[in-house]
């Protein structure tokens, strides 16, 4: 009688249990290959590799030329270029986490005005520390009842904020009249203007405050929630809810971090020029929106980067003071302009198509 043998029993391994945190990357190297990809997926990449270019060109035609194309010239660097690009860029910075978002605000440009309208009056009675504050809050509280009526009447950011451009243009003229608005003598301090249009020969303080607010917007889009679900509400605002992510709050708040970037643009814009004009600052609207299309935000939401909002208003700033220093026709800027909004907005449609 023959012994049955056991069955063999095949021991299968079990799976290996994977982590979140085991494909974040381990060394130096690693992460800088995933910041380059992640720059990459948003167009910052390919819009530095561009300004880097340029400049490089206006460096080298600067050196062959320092009398006929003074880029490196100090006056030019400081006086121009320090001073104009961190203005815009912060702008962009706030018009480029609303489009991320979503939406458009069409009256950036207003909204300045009426910002800088507050600082100098505000600064004439009560110092300029009080104003810089009035000045942010009065940007956070244009930009949330832009919001509020966006969210809550549904009708497109793109109708609304245009209507409401007019509208705080009208208040700004309202509360200052038709005269510009300027400082009081002795009310334009030397400590508000170190701090806030100081001269250090090759930069001015304006750079330093787009390196603060650039690195304190790039934690909050890039490495906090906040900005996970800025991401999400403009990717997919139906995906977004049902994970339970509110999209008219993700919104409004985009709006309001959108009013605090204009508060300090426009403190910093007339503690440089010592008085504002109302209705005078419109083109900042376009000026900013086309910066962060250039620099890779979406024109439908849900795409860009800090670092792309500040090489695109570079690259616009740098290009313009190129073009004036070559002594070309003024018409020459608004037809870069035009054809650089235009590649732009083709550029991020293929990148869309590509990652889908």
């Amino acid at each position: 009688m023959s012994v049955k043998e056991p069955p063999v029993v095949l021991e299968e391994p079990a799976p290996e249990r994977r982590r979140l945190a085991d494909s974040q990357p381990a060394t130096t190297v690693d992460r800088l290959k995933d910041n380059l990809y992640y720059l990459r997926g948003r167009g910052a990449l390919e819009i530095s590799g561009v300004y880097l270019a340029i400049v490089i060109g206006f460096v080298v035609t600067s050196l062959v030329n320092p009398a006929g194309f003074a880029f490196l010239n100090s006056n030019n660097l400081s006086g121009v270029l320090s001073q104009n690009i961190p203005v815009l860029a912060i702008l962009a910075i706030g018009a480029g986490v609303l489009m991320i978002a979503g939406e458009f605000d069409l009256s950036i440009g207003a909204t300045i005005g009426l910002c800088g309208v507050v600082f100098i009056r505000t600064a004439n009675s009560a110092g300029w520390p009080v104003a810089f504050a009035a000045t942010v809050a009065v940007g956070i509280a244009v930009a949330v009842i832009n919001g509020l009526i966006v969210v809550s009447t549904k009708i497109p950011s793109f109708i609304a904020t245009l209507g409401m451009s007019f509208f705080w243009t009208g208040v700004s003229i309202y509360v200052n009249g038709n005269t510009p608005a300027t400082f009081f003598p002795g009310v334009r301090t030397d400590t508000m203007v170190n701090l806030m249009a100081g001269n250090y020969g090759y930069f001015r303080s304006q750079l330093v405050w787009l390196v603060v607010v650039g690195i304190a917007a790039w934690f909050l889009l890039h490495r906090h929630r906040a900005g996970n679900k800025v991401f999400a509400v403009g990717g997919n605002a139906a995906a977004a809810a049902a994970v339970s992510i509110k999209p008219k709050a993700v919104r409004l708040q985009a709006f309001a971090f959108l009013g605090v970037m204009v508060g300090i643009a426009s403190s910093l814009y007339v503690a440089r020029t010592s008085g504002m004009q109302p209705g005078t600052t419109e083109s900042y609207t376009l000026l900013a929106i086309a910066a962060a299309v250039v620099g890779g935000c979406s024109l439908t939401g849900g795409r860009g980067s800090v670092t792309g909002m500040v090489v695109g208003g570079a690259l616009i700033l740098t290009i313009e003071n190129g073009l004036v220093l070559g002594n070309a026709p003024g018409f020459y800027v608004q037809l870069f302009l035009g054809v650089a909004i235009v590649i732009a907005a083709v550029f991020n449609k293929f990148m869309e198509g590509k990652a889908t």
